[in-house]
């Protein structure tokens, strides 16, 4: 059996109810999310044997993060107990032409202080018998941006997982308000050399490593798929990525977008079905995506089958309250298969 190890910030998310804005609103929702724990929680649901790995404090507030995983049947037994706080994210939802707004509140949180001595990365991909071992790694751009230490940390799993012949994916998700571009491509310029699958959206390899697609306007909403082909083979032939996926974002308003995505796997490229999406929430598009594709991945599908089902995992997430996607394969299949009609099921 496969086993995925991902690896990142779990963050307690404080949002107003509905499309209150941050300076109405008189109470916040607190639920969990992160990058790498959205992915998690993807794959569990998908029925894949998953792990999450990061560092939490032992009050309640950290159990809280740990019981949002578990209740999924992500494995938490792995996760180091330490530090101080859990990191926090605002979210304000946009609504028509005002844009949602995130703030952070995350700096030395556990897993920004964490320190490489923290993980034992041989013993966590080895796991406890040959049954528990590792096949799949995944972080995020995210993550390496928290500290100099995490990225450290990032850097040693990465060695750790190659030496055990580990598969490893890695979603660009640049994030201007933990990096700068030139540190961001300073960083991952020392991670990306280990990865296998690099996910990225419309504007990361422009803004990690200056490659920009052609012909794309991505404020008006106007992308080029000729473009992204050709960000796709310079981000394979530079790096060694054996395949790149790229989603692909026509933002008509807050509340509308047309959602698709591309895949090269060093020989051919594949578009998928562009979906017209109706916005609940957009927060973990990208990460559901990201298990989509792993997911699709360890079933040994085609190149073309496992784009189709990680675009309409992801597009089925935006109808989702919270980071978690919390689809099925058959849900997600169904509607790959061409049924998006949205009728009630009796």
């Amino acid at each position: 059996m496969s086993k995925v190890i991902t690896f990142g910030e779990i963050m307690l998310r404080l949002a107003p109810e509905g499309y209150y804005r941050f300076v109405q609103t008189l109470s916040f929702g607190a639920t969990y999310g992160g990058g790498e724990a959205n992915v998690a929680v993807s794959l569990a649901n998908f029925g894949v044997d998953t792990a999450y790995i990061t560092k939490l404090p032992k009050h309640e507030i950290g159990q809280a993060a740990v019981n949002a995983l578990r209740q999924f049947g992500v494995d938490t037994s792995k996760i180091v107990r330490g530090g101080n706080r859990v990191g926090i994210y605002f979210l304000e939802k946009g609504a028509s032409q005002r844009a949602s707004k995130v703030i952070y509140d995350r700096a030395h949180s556990a897993i920004a202080d964490a320190v490489p001595a923290d993980f034992d990365w041989d013993a966590i991909f080895s796991g406890v018998s040959p049954a528990d071992r590792a096949s799949w790694f995944h972080f995020t751009g995210i993550t390496p941006a928290l500290s100099d230490n995490a990225a450290a940390i990032t850097l040693e799993a990465l060695k750790s997982a190659k030496a055990r012949g580990l598969r490893v994916s890695c979603d660009l998700n640049y994030r201007k308000n933990l990096w700068s571009r030139e540190k961001a491509g300073e960083v991952m310029e020392k991670l990306v050399p280990y990865v296998d699958v690099c996910i990225a959206n419309e504007e990361d390899a422009s803004d990690v490593f200056g490659i920009r697609a052609k012909n794309t306007d991505i404020g008006s909403g106007s992308l080029s798929y000729e473009g992204y082909k050709a960000v796709a083979k310079t981000l394979a032939d530079r790096f060694g990525f054996k395949k790149v996926a790229i989603t692909l974002r026509e933002s008509l308003s807050a509340n509308d977008n047309n959602w698709a995505a591309m895949l090269y796997d060093g020989a051919d490229y594949y578009c998928s079905k562009k979906y017209p999406v109706h916005i609940v929430d957009r927060v973990g598009g990208g990460d559901s995506f990201g298990a989509g594709l792993i997911y699709g991945s360890l079933q040994n599908w085609s190149s073309g089958e496992i784009l189709e089902f990680a675009v309409a995992a992801s597009c089925l997430k935006h109808s989702i309250e919270g980071d978690f996607n919390m689809v099925s394969v058959e849900e997600a299949q169904k509607l790959a298969g061409g049924d998006a009609s949205g009728r009630v099921q009796r």
